[in-house]
């Protein structure tokens, strides 16, 4: 987490940026903690951060050439490139949980430098900084998507207990109350027409309530909800099919094309949650690759790395939640090795 000097550093320069840039995450987490800064200030552009882009490189130099932020906010992106950052010539804050890097000229805050094992997902960083009591629906919801219980849970279910009457498990809270619709709507409404994804979150940057979507409080919320609720219906057939798929392996694996609309994050974190004790890899097959999310109760990520090792292939992420790209020609090995690799995995009890 943050401590009082980084929050009121980052505080003070919200409250002074005239037109600040934020780079943020296509996930819930990215999109909470922009949501949470941009209503902070009122002030900007948000440029999302797609999945299949290595890192924030010198391509997006192209976004900072055309609105000229007098600063540049950069949210839940594991890695910024030094070019990017030195040519940028503009100060930069860099708010992420990934593993750490080693950048100059830039103004950075994770938690694992300090500490190697916390975990406070960038929206809970984003809410140490902004502290807006009205605003902590999307927090809670930004925290919760990224798998932690922020301990502010207690003034969302005050204010929320449509949502949520009582902090309960993570699995429960995620797939068994009301507040599932709400966190499946930070990732869904990111997939889609570029159109209707950007009118969505610009909706979000001024709605008051997540009722005025699910209770369709008011014309705004009623299009959200439409939204959601069509994605959603592809979602439910992708998970059934998925579902179709498991067997006694220790691995759950579920391949689709790019024919389907990709849900490899949100359905892996579901089935995670349905099978405890197995490895979910999901993958979708797309312009000759495999992009895979994976996940386990237990530490996956060296076996992933290992698996990868030498093959035209890139990965990483947390212990417990990897995402990676497998070219499709190295797939077939990649799997063999994975399969091996997870064996030397103590089971889940």
């Amino acid at each position: 987490m943050l401590d009082a000097k980084q929050i009121a550093f980052l505080r003070t320069e919200l409250e002074t940026a005239q037109n600040p840039l934020f780079f943020y995450d296509n996930d819930a987490d990215g999109l909470a903690s922009f949501l949470l800064l941009y209503r902070f200030c009122r002030e900007g552009k948000g440029i999302i951060f797609k999945s299949n882009k290595k890192n924030l490189g010198v391509s997006f130099l192209q976004k900072v050439e055309e609105i000229q932020p007098d600063k540049i906010f950069v949210l839940d992106i594991a890695e910024i490139d030094q070019e990017f950052i030195d040519r940028a010539n503009r100060p930069i804050f860099w708010l992420d949980h990934h593993p750490p890097q080693q950048r100059n000229n830039v103004h950075y805050f994770n938690p694992l430098i300090k500490n190697p094992k916390s975990y406070y997902p960038t929206t809970y960083l984003a809410y140490q900084v902004t502290q807006i009591p009205a605003d902590v629906w999307i927090a809670t919801t930004g925290c919760l998507a990224d798998y932690m219980i922020p301990d502010f849970i207690d003034l969302f279910i005050e204010k929320h207990p449509e949502f949520l009457k009582k902090k309960d498990d993570l699995p429960t809270i995620l797939y068994k109350r009301e507040m599932e619709k709400l966190v499946k709507l930070f990732f869904f409404i990111l997939k889609g027409p570029s159109v209707e994804v950007h009118k969505s979150i610009k909706i979000l940057t001024r709605l008051e309530s997540p009722n005025e979507i699910f209770k369709q409080e008011s014309s705004q919320g009623k299009f959200l909800w439409k939204r959601f609720q069509k994605i959603n219906l592809k979602y439910e057939q992708i998970l059934k099919d998925a579902q179709k798929t498991v067997t006694r392996n220790k691995l759950l694996l579920f391949e689709y094309g790019d024919d389907k609309w990709s849900f490899t994050t949100n359905i892996a974190n579901e089935l995670m949650v349905r099978y405890p004790k197995k490895v979910i890899l999901i993958a979708r097959k797309k312009t000759g690759e495999m992009k895979c999310s994976i996940r386990a109760q237990t530490p996956i990520i060296d076996s992933l790395k290992n698996a990868m090792a030498g093959l035209q292939a890139r990965g990483g992420g947390h212990p417990t939640a990897c995402g990676a790209v497998i070219k499709d020609t190295d797939w077939d090995e990649f799997l063999k090795r994975f399969t091996e690799e997870i064996k030397k995995i103590p089971p889940v009890k």
